[in-house]
């Protein structure tokens, strides 16, 4: 799927969390922002306006390790996505998830990454782990 396809740009869960570039505007019904990358965007400064209003969540980033392993290889996201949600599922990733839960508990919520291939990077997999429960 091409990053310029709408889909890519923008996906959203039937519980209000949606997966968006950090490179894209802010929308006026976002909710919180939370950038969910653990390496700040290239070519961005943090008083950007499109990060203005963003919290940084980089706990919930998958580990320089997994990361490096993926290298967004399409044929190896299964099991990227596997692996993802076992690092979340302990230790400061597991409390940063919770936070987002909380965040995501009291409205809209925006998850942020600069990937290009939205729906297979790690904040997807994450928007549908929030979505579970």
């Amino acid at each position: 799927m091409s990053a310029k396809s709408p889909k890519a740009k923008k996906v959203q869960a039937a519980r209000g969390v949606e997966v968006r570039r950090v490179y894209d505007p802010p929308e006026p019904a976002d909710g919180a922002r939370v950038l969910v990358d653990r390496l700040w965007p290239r070519g961005m400064a943090k008083g950007d306006e499109r990060v203005a209003d963003a919290e940084w969540c980089k706990d919930v980033a998958p580990s320089s390790e997994l990361r490096t392993w993926y290298g967004h290889d399409e044929e190896r996201f299964g099991e990227f996505a596997e692996r993802y949600r076992a690092e979340l599922a302990e230790g400061a990733p597991q409390d940063a998830l919770a936070h987002l839960r909380e965040l995501a508990a009291d409205g809209p919520l925006v998850l942020l990454t600069a990937t290009k291939e939205v729906p297979l990077s790690h904040a997807e997999v994450l928007r549908e782990v929030l979505g579970e429960r």
